[in-house]
């Protein structure tokens, strides 16, 4: 490959390994490359350093020779799973990065709203599709998710993740889910609490948090919505809202 050639990707931070904290590859050793922009600017979003445009002079072009270079020292050369997140990571030109990562036995996987679909999809391992509910002040093209599900080409294992803060985000989660009955669906508790941008420690209400945990595994159990699976954010449960974690 030829640094020239191939488009520059905007990068928040690259950190790891870690664990994956959320949804289908939960407890999974991960390490994140993270990209700088997004199209939503949602009320809760607790990543806001990778998303507003005011901290963009914090986020580096890099090539893809570069990311990997961090990537591969950063897992000591140990294939594993590469989390693609952000902001909206299908911003950003990452076709390149995962058929670089695939030729030395690495596994990708990316979330998104799904506001955006692109062909590389179908070159990933796993594809959380995230639309955002109601609390959120984001609206759901639905159009636009659809098209994201087409382009996988159903090639990677795909899922549906869900944030719920409310009965209005519950509703709005059920009715999706209903959409595509034959993705998994993965609930959390949404945490009120997100940090500023700028501190690095950012501290979480847990009593509220583990009470939004304890009314939404009721809430699904109660009416018997036996298909969804119900897990917590475990690196906030263990850092906080710690960035780099």
């Amino acid at each position: 490959m030829n640094d020239v050639e191939l488009p520059s990707i905007r990068i928040s931070e690259i950190f790891g390994p870690t664990i994956q904290g959320e949804g289908v590859l939960m407890g999974l050793p991960t390490v994140f490359v993270r990209t700088g922009g997004c199209d939503y600017r949602c009320s809760w979003c607790d990543s806001l350093h990778a998303v507003d445009n005011r901290f963009r002079s914090t986020w580096q072009a890099m090539s893809v020779q570069q990311i990997w270079q961090q990537v591969r020292t950063l897992s000591g050369g140990e294939p594993l799973t590469v989390s693609l997140s952000g902001g909206n990571p299908a911003i950003q030109p990452l076709g390149e990065l995962i058929e670089y990562g695939h030729r030395e036995g690495y596994r990708f996987a990316l979330e998104t709203q799904g506001s955006l679909a692109r062909d590389w999809f179908s070159m990933l391992d796993t594809l959380v599709l995230s639309p955002k509910p109601p609390s959120s002040q984001m609206s759901t093209d639905w159009a636009q998710l659809e098209a994201c599900l087409a382009a996988t080409q159903g090639k990677p294992q795909s899922v549906l993740k869900f944030v719920v803060f409310d009965d209005e985000d519950y509703h709005y989660a059920r009715n999706a889910a209903a959409r595509y009955p034959h993705l998994p669906v993965y609930l959390q508790p949404g945490n009120h609490t997100p940090p500023s941008p700028e501190a690095l420690d950012g501290v979480i209400d847990m009593t509220g948090l583990m009470q939004r945990m304890e009314w939404l595994v009721d809430k699904v159990t109660r009416e018997r919505w036996f298909a969804a699976r119900v897990l917590p954010q475990l690196h906030v449960l263990l850092w906080g809202n710690k960035r780099g974690v």
